[in-house]
């Protein structure tokens, strides 16, 4: 399926949207949070998560690029959870 017409999906409302979009780019994506966080399960909690943000995304954004959208989503999960990581580890998380 092409990115446009997972987009128009989203537009939708399609829960097919997500499908597809899992289908297609779960690799890229899953590749983008392990390549960042040492924990695979972590990893594989932010490629979740980023099929919920785009979902919760589109509408009203409508990417250009649905590759580039979902892996953005993926790397910024991704470091904020590297980040509050790093913060735990330095005695600054919460408890």
């Amino acid at each position: 399926m092409e990115d446009q017409d997972i987009i128009t999906l989203y537009w939708e409302r399609s829960e097919e949207a997500v499908r597809a979009t899992a289908e297609k780019y779960g690799g890229y994506c899953a590749a983008i949070a392990n390549g960042i966080l040492d924990d695979r399960g972590a990893a594989e909690e932010c490629v979740n998560d980023t099929w919920l943000k785009c979902w919760q995304s589109i509408p009203p954004q409508h990417p250009r690029s649905l590759k580039g959208f979902a892996g953005r989503i993926a790397r910024n999960l991704a470091l904020s959870v590297r980040r509050a990581d790093m913060a735990q580890k330095r005695g600054g998380g919460q408890t």
